[in-house]
């Protein structure tokens, strides 16, 4: 369900019933009700609509513009995000959008590498993913062993000499913990002894315009790999915050990730 579209048509609704009861209904009762010497009675619909489309309306212009809220579904960002984050992404870090059309009507900025952003799924775009930022336009983008390479220089990462066990596709896996820094960002990764996987995406020019994203649990992510570049367009917004999380297993939030930032 397109929650955008929802609100767009039902604030649609609300003030085309509010702007029908101002120009014709609540002349047409008010004169009635002087015609009989009793109180006008606003009805119960006009009076939903009236109050409730300024909410609807603020709601729609913070989703759109400000802040949208998302949930983590899956464990391809981890240790990064965890299946029951719930975060905050900023629509304005990439530019301004219409809601429902998707077009861009004022840029404020653009993905940076290290960044972790929510996009739509390019081959479907009623559907959300979130990755980080490796490659920008015209980065080559490479995996050696292991190691991420952009240009021909390895990004700086070490092993923290911790490993984790996780599970991926119904499999469970020993992991290795590493950090790695792209930019101004320096985050945790998830790197197992499997082969790196080959890509027709890797070592080549990202083309203009587009963006190369990879999960940081890089052995168990459907990403740029495999579903290619990621257009500017398609960019909904920079990740920033987790507002809330619900650990699936314990039944209860794990209070110490509300309110961390994203890196």
């Amino acid at each position: 369900m397109d929650f955008s579209l929802v609100l767009v048509l039902l604030t649609a609704a609300m003030a085309a019933i509010w702007a029908l009861d101002v120009l014709w209904l609540k002349p047409r009762r008010e004169a009635s009700a002087i015609a009989s010497g009793e109180a006008a009675q606003e009805p119960a619909l006009v009076e939903f609509s009236r109050s409730f489309l300024p909410i609807v309306i603020v709601v729609l212009l913070i989703r759109s513009f400000a802040y949208e809220p998302f949930r983590i579904p899956s464990s391809s960002m981890m240790p990064t995000l965890r299946v029951g984050d719930f975060i905050f992404v900023s629509k304005f870090s990439y530019g301004l959008r219409l809601p429902v059309l998707n077009t861009k009507v004022l840029s404020t900025g653009e993905p940076e590498r290290g960044d972790v952003a929510v996009f739509r799924l390019p081959s479907d775009p009623g559907t959300n993913y979130i990755k980080r930022v490796v490659g920008l336009p015209g980065d080559v983008v490479s995996m050696r062993n292991k190691q991420l390479w952009i240009n021909g220089e390895p990004v700086p990462s070490a092993l923290l000499g911790e490993t984790v066990e996780i599970e991926c596709g119904g499999f469970w896996f020993d992991a290795q913990v590493g950090v790695e820094t792209l930019g101004d960002h320096s985050h945790q990764v998830f790197l197992s002894e499997q082969r790196d996987r080959p890509s027709p995406f890797l070592d080549r020019p990202v083309p203009p315009g587009q963006y190369l994203v990879m999960g940081d649990n890089r052995d168990c992510s459907r990403d740029g790999r495999i579903i290619g570049y990621i257009p500017e367009s398609s960019m909904v917004g920079r990740a920033v915050r987790i507002w809330m999380n619900w650990d699936a297993e314990s039944k209860r939030p794990l209070w110490h990730r509300i309110g961390d930032p994203i890196e």
